[in-house]
Formats: structure tokens, C-alpha cells, sequence
């Protein structure tokens, strides 16, 4: 119950955020839906497909699609109570990925994969509805610049078994793992931290 919660937290979070990029690249209530239905369920669906967890989980419970539809709805009627549209963005995307990187963790868990593979897999699930997102809405994938995102996904996950070594509760160091991801998201942004460019600038 515990887990399919912050699946369904990150669901929320991460449908938001779909809506806010396809409202304000001002498509259609149909484009507005199949955004935030991708960037909530394409890094989980990517996740199952690999470790052959089939038909997919949004698939067999539709609790996922009835979730993404009602924050869709959510989205749409309150978007102008939403200030700052590209602070909300942020906000929501950051609380996404720190759900998600946690929920592909415990799935590779529960597929009984090495430590790598599992960060690899919360790692994805995190990353790549964003990346479907951006590359529909015609953006390059913040995965793909110089910011903290994948980074920050990588060493919550590393973090989650750091934390399982100290004798607290494993939800305990579930919730740890996920905040450390959203405060390396958030202090990177904050701090203008990013990874180095490789090019040099050129005259």
C-alpha cells in the first residue's frame, strides 16, 4: 500500500507537469491529455517492457489511467491558480522524479537485480516520460542539458541502500532516498549547479 501510494503521488506530480508544458505550448485538450498521459506512464511503461512485467501496470490497474484523467482535469480548471507556470513546472517535475526514481528502485528489487541495475531502472523510470515529453512538445529533454536531473536520480537511488545499512525502517530510507532526490534537484536549479560542458566556446 505504501509503495503503490508513491506511485500514485508520482503519477499526480509528473500528469501536472504534462499538462503545464502542453498548456503552455497551447495545444488541444486532446494533446493536453496524451502529454500528461505520457509523461506520467512512459518511463514506468519503458521499466516493465524491459524487465517483462507485461501487460504493463497502468494496463492491468486502471487506477493509473482514472488518476491521470482526474489531474488532467485538476490541471486544466485550476491552471491559473498555478502562478508562476514555469516555477509550477519545476516544482512538480522535481517531486516527480524523486517518486519515480524510488518506485523503479522496488521494482528491480522485487525482480531481484543487482544495486546498478535497480538505480538504472528508478533512474529511467524518472527520466523518460519527461524525455517523451519534451521531444513531442518539440524541446530537448532536460536529461539532455547540463542539468542536475539524471545526476540526482543516480545518487538518491546509490543513497536508498546506503541508508538500508543503518538500523531504521526500510520506509524510512525510502522516503530518506526520495528527498535526497528532490534536494539535489532543488539545490542544483537553485545554485546554477550543473554538470561541465564538454565544448569549448568557440570564436
Amino acid at each position: 500500500m505504501f509503495y503503490q501510494a508513491i506511485d500514485i503521488l508520482g503519477t499526480v506530480a509528473f500528469a501536472i507537469s504534462g499538462v503545464l508544458v502542453a498548456m503552455e505550448k497551447k495545444l488541444d485538450l486532446f494533446g493536453v491529455l496524451i502529454i500528461a498521459f505520457v509523461t506520467a506512464i512512459g518511463g514506468g511503461t519503458l521499466r516493465d517492457l524491459l524487465i517483462g512485467n507485461t501487460p504493463v501496470v497502468w494496463m492491468r490497474d486502471l487506477t493509473y489511467v482514472f488518476t491521470i484523467l482526474i489531474t488532467v482535469v485538476f490541471g486544466i480548471l485550476f491552471v491559473n491558480q498555478l502562478k508562476y507556470l514555469r516555477r509550477s513546472l519545476f516544482l512538480f517535475d522535481t517531486i516527480g522524479i524523486g517518486l519515480y526514481t524510488m518506485v523503479g528502485l522496488e521494482k528491480g528489487l522485487q525482480a531481484e537485480l543487482s544495486p546498478i541495475m535497480c538505480i538504472a531502472l528508478g533512474t529511467m523510470t524518472a527520466s523518460f516520460g519527461g524525455v517523451i515529453r519534451d521531444i513531442l512538445c518539440n524541446e530537448i529533454p532536460v536529461i539532455f542539458r547540463k542539468e542536475i536531473y539524471a545526476t540526482a536520480c543516480i545518487l538518491g537511488g546509490a543513497s536508498y541502500f546506503l541508508f538500508t545499512q543503518f538500523p531504521i525502517q526500510e520506509s524510512y530510507a525510502y522516503i530518506a532516498a526520495i528527498l535526497v532526490v528532490i534536494t539535489l534537484r532543488l539545490v542544483a536549479v537553485r545554485f546554477g549547479i550543473s554538470l561541465p560542458n564538454i565544448y569549448r566556446n568557440e570564436d
